[in-house]
Formats: C-alpha cells, structure tokens, sequence
C-alpha cells in the first residue's frame, strides 16, 4: 500500500530521478511532463502514474513537486487553462 499521492511536474534531469525516488520510497506518484518522451520513461516506473496536464496531477495528489525551467513555463503549469490551480485534491 502506498504511503500517500503526491504529483510531480517537470521529469527532465532534476525532476525525473526525484520522482522515481518517491516512487521506490512507496509513494504513488502521479506525474505530468510536456515532453511525451520524458512522459513514456515515468511510466515504465512501478508506482509512476502518467497524466495528460497539470490538473490532473493536482487532482489527484495531496502535494505537487515541480522541476520547471523557465518563468514561462511555471507560470503555465500552474495558472494555464489546464493548470494545476484549475483542479485542485479537495483539501
């Protein structure tokens, strides 16, 4: 049984090993990445669950991780039309 949902965004250099170590840790990780390459790898993990924006991620987990690069990108990630704060875990 997993210790508790958390979500990741952003599974390049930094943010892909970092999920990966939650998910060995026994957390379920629920994971977005706009690169579908990156978004492939996380889902060969065990306890790696790939979603398709942002939200879902925030739906889904109790705290979301980001490894983001740019201003730009943060920006989206979190106040864009599919932005984590569109659909947040009740809570």
């Amino acid at each position: 049984m997993a210790k508790g949902e958390v979500g990741f965004i952003g599974l390049g250099r930094m943010g892909f090993p970092m999920a990966r170590n939650l998910a060995a840790a026994g957390w379920a990780v629920h994971v977005h990445d706009a690169s579908p390459d990156a978004a492939k790898r996380a889902g060969t993990v065990a306890g790696i669950s790939v979603h398709p924006a942002p939200r879902e991620v925030a739906a889904r987990a109790s705290v979301v991780f980001t490894a983001l690069p740019n201003d730009e990108i943060v920006l989206e990630t979190y106040l864009g039309a599919a932005g984590c704060w569109t659909a947040p875990a009740p809570g």
